[in-house]
């Protein structure tokens, strides 16, 4: 079992929702932001920047209910190929999954987990 499947099911167990990024897509933030947009299916008017990113993933009311799970398997296929972009997304993911955990200020019936397995 890999790692990207072995977060999806440990989320499945508790009862979240997991989204999985394939990292090999994720090779520079334009790719980066389409592959998190897939995966936890943003509506249309996602403005595709790191503002768009964090303002997108603050809300998620367009998803059921309860904690959704982002899975970044080969999230270093970014790292390697531009560690800029990388650390700007992890900063966005890192300050979306803290505005959206249980003390945040964005917190509602929604959370988001983020999980780097690799």
């Amino acid at each position: 079992m890999s790692a990207s499947e072995d977060a999806a099911d440990k989320a499945f167990t508790r009862g979240a929702y997991p989204h999985l990024i394939d990292g090999a897509r994720t090779v520079d933030k334009a790719s980066t932001l389409d592959a998190i947009a897939e995966a936890l299916s943003f509506p249309d008017y996602f403005g595709k920047n790191l503002d768009a990113l964090y303002d997108c993933l603050t809300d998620l009311s367009w998803l059921p209910p309860g904690e959704h799970v982002l899975i970044w398997a080969g999230s270093s296929a970014l790292k390697d190929h531009d560690p800029k972009a990388y650390l700007a997304v992890r900063s966005v993911l890192s300050d979306a999954q803290r505005a959206l955990g249980p003390t945040g200020d964005r917190s509602d019936s929604r959370r988001l987990t983020v999980v780097l397995p690799d």
